[in-house]
């Protein structure tokens, strides 16, 4: 493969912020993405994820801190002097060109040569798989295929970073899975470096060796997927990756960093990820399949099902409690509408933050 990004060793985010007026989406975003990198920047739509990518991509200014690939600042370079490539969430491709067209653009405003121009499209169009597409237009493509194609005009230049904004939202579910798939095989075949914007948890855990969660244009959390998984250091990160269900109590017991709370008539345990005393409020916070149903017991919260779905080999409901709160939980078999229920959560999976 011949392919190959521009070297270098680093590149950093020294205290980027972008304001807009009064609102700031970025405030002091710092981090540094190493060579081969594929980084993932995760958040709820607002959290400033995108103002991020766009700004390392020149196509908004910052307005405060710098960006650098090694020692050389590029925040004060336009867009076409970064050489990054950009994956749109809409393709943007030029409807009237063909496939080889559109994926040498880019090549061909630096006015390479057209054998090297021939050379290196045909090798991108290999590398994504479009072999023997080269003379179509984008309209006579499917969505994974126009997909492709904008993959395969980012990177034949070349690029020492290449940036993904939301990829993969216009898919329907089959072709997110395999394009997912698709984007980690080249990223790996190329060496490449990626800084990928998503909503979706589960594109950032199978795609990045790291996490970045961003809420409020602020960095809340970086690690690899595993550690944002299973040891989310804050709250709303927790409920970012999956923690739908938070019970608010009082810490009835300490032993290390195992907490127990009582919510309710029911008292229950989970890891401690915050400084908490006996006598200080606490919310412990489970996924909905480490919420089950079962018999009555003290370690178990009385709700009333709302709802229960069959999902092949098991049943997703959501109950609520008598004080209002919803909870979502998986059954062996399904429950009746309305009926009482005692849901226990597992202490071995949940955690404890302060409330």
């Amino acid at each position: 493969m011949l392919l190959a990004s521009s070297p270098f060793h680093e590149i950093r985010l020294d205290h980027m912020s972008r304001a807009f007026g009064s609102h700031n989406a970025l405030k002091d975003v710092s981090l540094n993405i190493r060579k081969g990198e594929f980084i993932a920047l995760l958040g709820p739509s607002g959290c400033g994820k995108s103002t991020a990518l766009n700004c390392i991509a020149g196509l908004l200014s910052t307005t405060g801190g710098g960006i650098f690939i090694d020692d050389k600042r590029i925040d004060t370079l336009k867009p076409e002097d970064r050489g990054f490539g950009m994956v749109f969430q809409n393709y943007a491709l030029f409807p009237h060109m063909t496939v080889r067209q559109n994926i040498g653009f880019g090549l061909k405003m630096r006015k390479v040569a057209k054998a090297e121009i021939d050379r290196r499209v045909e090798e991108a169009l290999s590398l994504v798989r479009l072999q023997g597409q080269g003379h179509k237009l984008p309209g006579q493509l499917s969505g994974g295929q126009q997909q492709r194609v904008a993959i395969a005009r980012a990177i034949v230049i070349e690029p020492p970073l290449v940036l993904m904004d939301e990829p993969l939202s216009n898919l329907d579910a089959k072709l997110r899975l395999e394009m997912r798939a698709e984007i980690r095989r080249i990223h790996n075949q190329l060496g490449a470096t990626t800084v990928y914007v998503t909503h979706d948890q589960d594109e950032a855990l199978s795609l990045a060796d790291r996490v970045v969660v961003l809420r409020d244009g602020e960095i809340r959390q970086v690690g690899k997927p595993s550690d944002l998984y299973e040891r989310p250091d804050h709250l709303d990160v927790a409920e970012f990756m999956g923690y739908r269900n938070r019970l608010t109590g009082k810490v009835i017991a300490k032993e290390g960093d195992r907490t127990t709370v009582a919510v309710g008539n029911a008292t229950l345990t989970g890891t401690a990820r915050a400084s908490l005393k006996v006598g200080d409020t606490a919310v412990i916070a489970a996924r909905a399949d480490d919420v089950v149903a079962g018999t009555r017991s003290d370690q178990a919260v009385e709700a009333v099902v709302e709802t229960i779905e069959y999902r092949g080999r098991e049943f997703v409901g959501t109950a609520r409690t008598a004080e209002g709160l919803e909870l979502v939980f998986h059954a062996p078999q399904t429950a009746e509408l309305g009926s009482a229920i005692w849901l226990s959560v597992d202490p071995a999976r949940a955690l404890a933050f302060a409330a």
